[in-house]
């Protein structure tokens, strides 16, 4: 024999989050922090990068398809990054045109 399905309501482990406070969550991201952790992430995948193909050079890695693609990473992590950098200040310059 099935038995009953429970309702939402009788799920433990549900935490109810008002949305005054979820906002309120959201809006205490440092944008300058995440812009740090960005560029941190974009050099260390190029630091990577640089360690396969040192590495491969040296006889450590065989396999030239890891290089490749540490390699690519790296470059499509600092394109993205440069093209956020010029909406930021397309963006910006935009901001300044404006007349109050």
């Amino acid at each position: 024999m099935i038995d009953k399905i429970n309702g939402i309501q009788n799920i433990s482990g549900i935490n109810k989050v008002n949305p005054a406070q979820k906002a309120n969550e959201s809006s205490n991201v440092d944008f300058s922090n995440m812009l740090k952790d960005a560029i941190n992430d974009v050099n260390n995948l190029q630091k990577t990068a640089d360690k396969a193909a040192v590495d491969y050079s040296t006889g450590k890695i065989n396999d030239v398809h890891q290089v490749i693609i540490a390699a690519e990473k790296a470059s499509l992590s600092l394109q993205l990054t440069s093209q956020v950098t010029n909406k930021i200040i397309e963006s910006y310059k935009e901001i300044m045109r404006m007349q109050i």
